[in-house]
């Protein structure tokens, strides 16, 4: 998500408290925000789906390869 979008966010936001939305407004405001929280969820499960961790026995397991691309609850 852009720095253009995330301000737009803040706009309607400050102008919400400040003399309300119009239904337009409002609208644009909930698809912004989930597009906002859609690329927050896309960026941690990448993070976490790159986390290495090394087993007792000295092996190296990948946490995105066994739970990432077929976790259920991957959406």
């Amino acid at each position: 998500m852009d720095e253009s979008r995330i301000a737009r966010i803040n706009e309607l936001y400050h102008k919400s408290k400040a003399e309300g939305l119009t239904a337009a407004e409002k609208e644009e405001q909930a698809k912004l925000r989930a597009e906002y929280l859609a690329a927050i969820r896309a960026n941690i499960r990448g993070q976490l789906n790159n986390i290495d961790v090394v087993n007792k026995d000295g092996s190296i397991e990948n946490l995105g390869e066994k739970y990432g691309k077929n976790n259920k609850h991957a959406n």
